[in-house]
């Protein structure tokens, strides 16, 4: 996979926030190389965030994300402002760019309070350095530096900057490679049925196969229709199987016990690091009446097939489970609600397409507001009966449900 295929929810988020006409644009443009947002002398020309997936070095594979003003005006310009904020919860640094020839206005500093109080690291950059007094003689702290975007000045040292703050974590065996030896086998279950792509596998599955190689280990790739014949032929016993959630149940009923079985969407909520609170909330369906709502949230958007599975299927199962009738909300993308109150459950799809810190901003809402908060597979796998099984492979989780 190509630095230009890395996906969204693996890179490096850098989100760019300032007042208008702080520069903020120029500089995005002056740090990327290009021409990725718009510039004018006009305040407030960037309405909506701005995405770009690039390489930045030293970094690599980074999304840069520039923002509206803060201090846009009127009930537009909260909207943008409300925007920028949603965007913290997906950055991993944040660039609060100052006009320098102003200094720090009242504007800026909330934001930087609103950055301490989301614990993303930050760095102050005071931009238009070419007409500040005293810039080069200045005594900046380390999460603070003058630049010129016009001159192209310092912003190099700028991309060190960040770097030097972005916690760059080996996460290549996060996914499933570390629980693996040399030679294991491991056994991937991928239904092919109305709802799975044309012609591909879905993200986790590519990413659980890379992981599996990294490790030096095996993987055979079957259907769940092939999994029991597969399982007989192949010569050697498996070390584990991986299974879609969807056939979770078949899967289990055809894997023998001394066999380790897991999902996907318990991999990736552990390698997103939600999976103990995913554990803790399943319990919640035990106490789901007629009336309760739960809100169902994907973290990419796609289009809605008649059997899909948050829409139709969960729902479904969720019913026939608790003997109830819960009333369902439904939340896709980046959209979610910061207001979890009125919901007696989230239930969160594994968040491939989201970064670890946008997973933990929405697992981190449900827990200070008490809603309990869990992800498919968990969910399936506990509705099955099948819950303690699947996290038997996995150090640290065993007995959460004692």
């Amino acid at each position: 996979m190509g630095l230009n295929d890395t996906p969204s929810g693996n890179r490096i988020h850098i989100g760019f926030f300032g007042m208008r006409n702080a520069g903020k644009s120029s500089l995005v443009n002056a740090v990327t190389g290009q021409k990725l947002a718009v510039v004018s002398e006009t305040k407030g020309t960037t309405t909506d965030p701005v995405y770009k997936a690039m390489e930045l070095l030293p970094l690599g594979p980074v999304m840069i994300i520039d923002t509206p003003g803060m201090d846009d005006e009127g009930e537009l310009g909260e909207q943008r402002i409300q925007k920028a904020k949603q965007v913290l919860n997906k950055t991993d640094i944040a660039v609060l760019v100052v006009d320098g020839a102003v200094g720090l206005s009242e504007a800026d500093q909330e934001m930087i309070a609103i950055f301490k109080n989301k614990e993303v690291p930050y760095l102050v950059v005071y931009n238009k350095a070419d007409i500040m007094k005293d810039s080069a003689g200045k005594d900046y702290a380390d999460n603070e530096i003058a630049v010129s975007a016009l001159q192209k000045e310092g912003i190099q040292e700028l991309k060190e900057k960040i770097a030097h703050f972005v916690k760059v974590e080996d996460s290549r065996f996060q996914i499933v490679g570390d629980l693996l030896k040399p030679m294991d086998v491991v056994v991937l279950v991928i239904p092919i049925d109305s709802a799975a792509p044309k012609g591909r596998l879905i993200l986790p599955q590519q990413q659980v196969i890379r992981d599996i190689l990294e490790a030096g280990a095996v993987s055979v790739v079957v259907r769940e229709t092939e999994l029991k014949d597969t399982l007989s032929k192949l010569g050697t016993k498996p070390y584990l199987v991986i299974t879609d959630s969807q056939a979770f149940k078949q899967v289990n009923e055809d894997t023998p016990e001394d066999i380790y079985l897991t999902s996907f969407s318990i991999l990736m909520a552990r390698w997103k690091g939600f999976l103990e609170t995913a554990v803790k909330g399943v319990t919640a369906f035990n106490g789901i009446h007629t009336g309760d709502k739960i809100l169902i949230a994907e973290g990419c958007t796609h289009h809605r097939q008649c059997e899909d599975i948050g829409t139709v299927k969960l729902p479904g199962w969720i019913r026939k489970y608790t003997g109830q009738e819960p009333e369902f909300a439904f939340c896709s993308g980046t959209e979610f609600p910061e207001d979890l109150t009125p919901y007696k459950l989230v239930l969160h799809c594994g968040g491939c397409m989201l970064n670890e810190r946008e997973m933990r901003y929405r697992m981190k809402c449900a827990m200070d507001q008490n809603v309990p908060f869990t992800n498919y597979g968990t969910a399936i796998a506990y509705m099955n009966g099948i819950l303690e099984r699947s996290i038997q492979p996995i150090p640290g989780i065993q007995g959460i449900l004692d």
